[in-house]
């Protein structure tokens, strides 16, 4: 899809959301113009092609972890939360230092320092914008008056440690359910040992190992959380996500591994983890970028389409994960969803991981469910799905996803992790 259609697009969807956010039209529109000027959004015909070795190159894929870049610990106010990429850059100075960024702060930021897609950092930046933030701006940890409330919003926006089952989920590679550890934004030290333990023979963290501690948590969590709930977008999506992003963005790329070799003390330092195997200390807060490292090569950059089949290798190793459901208030309850009942047959088991159907399930379900997400949020909770659905079919136009308009959102009700969840991020 042209620009000039994206953005027809968003201005329709947005029309609604006009009065309450006023510059979140207008962010988006600018961010759309300034695509072909910006060295992160090079046109698909200079872009490398998915899974092919790409180049490398020292001078344009250095990060700099000096002068302005140089790594300040989170003060008094300074937010830090869930995610282990967004706290380094915060304490980097390639995010605000305080832990709050606008959309376009985060789409520049997350380009600059991991080569992450235009298509995928601007979803993830507005899906934020609106269900953490006051739809322009959103904080990494948890609820500030950097954010308050504004006309349209029912409360103050709670940030993205407070948007349980909303953004963040169950089956962190580090953190903790939140039911289970009453916080989701902590690592638990036994879940990052366990990650290393898979890796610490060859020193080498990838896909592969990644998948496979996924599987681990994903058991963990439904023999030890009762109330553990596979979102159809934080399961599917967003979760998944977290898993490749560790290796696709964390890994330290070079002449010998262009495509990247994370070891253990890269994956130490972006988990703000110092000690020697078996006796480790997380210090909150204090993420760092590596010395002497380097992101994506530009032609090379992660977006929705590379993702897609990131996500639907993961889910033909493991076919689970795809399976939207929970616990039913006691451990070990597991009951996963028939996707053909769910989607009123436009997906289905047999053919859930072929082409791009995983993440077109994951994305359209979860829009489908945006209302229930969404109310006590807003007054307005048909402006806000509106403006995430733009998003998302923004985001999956590349996809080519099948039409999904329904879903019978009432098979939902019989698991307590996703009705158990207040509007304020607590439980």
């Amino acid at each position: 899809m042209k620009a000039t259609a994206i953005t027809s697009i968003l201005t329709l969807a947005f029309a609604g959301l006009a009065s309450a956010y006023p510059s979140i039209l207008e962010h988006l529109e600018a961010q759309e113009a300034s695509k072909k000027a910006s060295r992160w959004s090079l046109p698909f015909s200079k872009r490398q092609a998915p899974g092919v070795i790409p180049p490398f190159d020292a001078a344009s894929q250095y990060v700099s972890t000096s002068g302005d870049y140089a790594f300040v610990a989170p003060g008094s106010g300074d937010q830090r939360g869930p995610c282990p990429g967004l706290n380094a850059m915060a304490n980097h100075g390639y995010l605000p230092h305080d832990g709050v960024a606008t959309i376009a702060e985060f789409v520049e930021g997350t380009g600059k320092v991991f080569g992450m897609g235009t298509d995928l950092a601007t979803f993830l930046a507005t899906y934020g914008a609106i269900m953490d933030g006051d739809g322009t701006k959103w904080s990494i940890g948890g609820p500030t008056a950097e954010v308050p409330s504004i006309l349209g919003l029912t409360g103050v926006p709670q940030g993205i440690s407070g948007s349980h089952n909303k953004y963040e989920g169950d089956v962190s590679p580090t953190r903790g359910d939140l039911y289970e550890y009453g916080n989701d934004y902590l690592v638990q030290l036994k879940y990052f040992q366990a990650l290393y333990d898979l890796g610490k023979d060859d020193d080498n963290y990838d896909l592969t190992t990644l998948f496979e501690h996924r599987k681990n948590r994903f058991q963990q969590s439904i023999s030890g959380n009762p109330y553990f709930f596979n979102g159809p977008l934080t399961g599917t999506v967003v979760i998944p996500a977290a898993y490749t992003f560790i290796y696709r963005f964390m890994a330290n790329k070079s002449a010998e591994y262009p495509m990247g070799r994370l070891n253990g003390e890269i994956l130490k330092s972006f988990f703000s983890i110092t000690g020697s195997d078996g006796d480790f200390t997380y210090t909150p807060g204090h993420e760092r970028i590596p010395e002497n490292w380097y992101t994506r090569n530009l032609v090379d950059y992660y977006t929705i389409p590379y993702y897609s089949i990131d996500a639907n290798t993961m889910a033909l190793a493991y076919p689970e994960f795809l399976s939207v459901g929970g616990n039913t208030g006691t451990v070990n309850s597991f009951v996963g969803l028939d996707p053909a009942n769910l989607t009123g047959g436009v997906y289905d088991a047999e053919t859930l991981t072929e082409g791009n159907n995983a993440l077109c399930y994951g994305f359209q379900v979860g829009v489908q469910a945006l209302p229930d997400l969404l109310e006590g949020l807003f007054t307005d909770v048909d402006a806000a799905a509106d403006a995430i659905g733009a998003a998302v079919n923004q985001a999956t136009d590349s996809l080519g996803c099948p039409q999904l308009n329904t879903v019978v959102k009432g098979q939902f009700d019989q698991y307590p992790g996703y009705a158990k969840l207040k509007s304020d991020g607590t439980y």
